[in-house]
This record gives structure tokens, sequence and C-alpha cells, in this order.
């Protein structure tokens, strides 16, 4: 399912929320039949898009009278313990698996952020990540967000448990309106090294929209955006900028993204690239 132009983005962003919930379970349906469910995972990092995305998923293997495919939560070392009790509760009253992936041979290194990583004393596969994306450095402090520690922490630990596991497909829950690099995406996007398909239901829900769905189905959503985040990160780099929760705050003309690691923004497209979501 292609998206075609920018007018034809501007077309699926304006459909009615009911329409929006209907694509997305058309997209699911053909992702389960071209790659099946022991081939395909979904990635839920416990925000409020991915944990939207899995209960289309679940409502649409529920209406398919299929098992649900597993999930994968990726733990870079910088959790909110919020998050993690998010992702605990609802995996268990949802019932589903959820991997949870790291890369161990970095964080071995590392007892708390900051500490410094020698890059001759990672593992061959770390050694080798590092000089792929230019890092010249013999060390370098642990934070998840940068450059090296994004890509070590989160894109190596996903691309391992891709290759270990012979996966063919990865679901995740991106949308055209949350960051520039994302905008000009496709519902099926191949990547390579390792080669696999992601698959992005919701490409076509606003911010607003997703806390709509939310607030109509009553779904569960982690408490820290009733604390006034609107997008969650690693720990130490995101912050909030309300008091509000997250859907009373002005979604349709202040940046989603605000509260997010600097850095990283700035990045976004390398590290797209690089196979980060």
């Amino acid at each position: 399912m292609s998206t075609g132009s920018v007018l034809d983005r501007n077309g699926l962003t304006a459909l009615p929320l009911a329409e929006k919930i209907r694509r997305s379970k058309e997209i699911i349906q053909e992702a389960i039949s071209k790659f099946g469910l022991d081939k395909l995972v979904i990635a839920w990092t416990g925000g409020k898009d991915s944990t939207l995305m899995l209960w289309l998923f679940r409502e649409t293997c529920r209406e398919m009278n299929m098992t649900m495919p597993e999930c994968i939560f990726i733990d870079e070392g910088d959790v909110f313990q919020e998050i993690v009790d998010h992702v605990g509760q609802v995996g268990k009253i949802w019932d589903v698996k959820v991997n949870v992936l790291k890369n161990t041979d970095v964080l071995s290194k590392a007892e708390k952020l900051g500490d410094i990583i020698r890059v001759a004393e990672l593992n061959e596969r770390n050694r080798r990540e590092v000089q792929r994306i230019g890092f010249a450095g013999e060390e370098f402090p642990f934070e998840p967000e940068s450059m090296v520690g994004n890509h070590l922490m989160k894109t190596i630990a996903l691309s391992m448990f891709i290759e270990n596991n012979d996966i063919h497909a990865v679901a995740t829950a991106i949308r055209w309106d949350e960051q520039d690099a994302r905008q000009t995406e496709g519902y099926f996007s191949v990547r390579h090294a390792p080669e696999h398909t992601r698959v992005h239901p919701v490409l076509h829900f606003r911010e607003r929209d997703i806390w709509d769905v939310i607030h109509d189905r009553k779904l569960p959503f982690c408490l820290l955006y009733l604390k006034g985040y609107r997008s969650l990160g690693a720990k130490s780099s995101t912050v909030r900028f309300s008091d509000l929760p997250a859907w009373q705050q002005d979604l349709e003309n202040t940046p989603e993204r605000s509260g997010r690691g600097h850095d990283k923004e700035m990045i976004m497209a390398k590290l797209r690239d690089l196979g980060y979501m």
C-alpha cells in the first residue's frame, strides 16, 4: 500500500477517525497475510502511539480469529520506570508476549549514565558498528540518546533480534506528523542490513487522533502523560513543558517532540538511514 503524493497523505490525515482505524486494520491484515504471525513482530515502546498500534493489532487479530504476533521492547539502559510498569501491566492484561531487547555487551561496560566505554573493550560486532557510523574515538560516554549510543543500544539490539530470529517484518508506530524525517515514509518500507520490512499502520494518524481513540475506547496509557509529558524518550533527556495532561495541551500549534533530546532530533534522518525507527 503506497502513500502516494503529499496530497494523498494530506487526504489520509484528514479522514474521519473511524476510517483511519479501518485503514490501519487493512494494513495490519496485509502485513499478517504477507509475512505471517511468526515472522512479524510489533515494536512496543510503551508510548501512546505504539500502545494504540498494539490495540489495533489485537482487534484485527481478534476479528481474523488469529493469535497476536509477539512484541519487542527495547531497553536502552535509560528507561522511565513508569514505562516499564505500563508495558508489564498491559502486556499481562492483553496477554501478549514481550521480548525485551538489550545490547548486553555495552550495558556490561557501564553502571550508570556518563560512564566511559572504551571501544577496544566491546565485542567485534559493536566495534564494527562504531566504525560504521564514522566514530573514530577510542572511548565514548554511555548516553543512549547520542549518535553512537542510540545506534548501539537501540538499532543494533533490534538488528540482532531480527537476525537471530529470522524476522521478516517489524511494525512500528511512527506518524507522518510526528517528525520531519518521517514525512516521506510509506506503509511498507524495505530496510537493509538486516533485510526486513518496516510496517507502519498508524502513519496517517495525528497526535490528536491518538488521544481521541485512547479516550473513546478507554485504552490504557503511561501515567507520565498525565504529568505533562507529550512524547516519551530516554529518562535522562526527556522533559515536560506543561503541568497539563498531554491531551489538554496545544497539540496543533506546539511541537510534539520538544521535550525530547535535542541532539537526537537533529540527527533523526541519519539514524533512520542506519536502521532506527
